[in-house]
């Protein structure tokens, strides 16, 4: 499965971005904004390839993807959240966006969970971030 997440509407904590599964549009993102000096907790991951998969997260007590191999960071999941303070360097779906937020996470998460959770049993699993 590929998946691309483009980086489109910049702001001034975050920057929204839309995520296409196989090409297709799945939802909005919402991530920090790229810094040029990493600042934990508060910076978007580079923009390359990654390899996500499902793993069970300690913070949220459940399963949920895991990105592979991003230089400088750890523990970088796709979760759901609303704004900035929600991401930690984490991706945040969301099916409606504003200027500096997205809407129904939860809902988007769930849908997007479904198609990654399924994939990950058959075949592997790969985010492209550009924009």
């Amino acid at each position: 499965m590929n998946l691309t997440l483009i980086r489109k509407y910049p702001a001034h904590d975050c920057v929204i971005g839309e995520l296409f599964v196989n090409d297709q549009f799945e939802c909005y993102t919402l991530e920090d904004i790229e810094r040029p000096v990493k600042i934990p907790k508060i910076t978007a991951i580079p923009r390359g390839n990654y390899e996500v998969v499902i793993t069970y997260s300690e913070s949220f007590k459940r399963p949920l993807p895991l990105l592979l191999n991003v230089p400088n960071y750890s523990s970088v999941r796709i979760h759901p959240g609303n704004n900035a303070a929600n991401t930690d360097g984490c991706i945040l779906p969301g099916k409606g966006k504003t200027i500096n937020s997205i809407t129904h996470s939860q809902d988007a998460f769930a849908d997007l969970f479904q198609k990654l959770d399924a994939a990950s049993k058959v075949e592997k699993i790969f985010l492209e971030i550009t924009g």
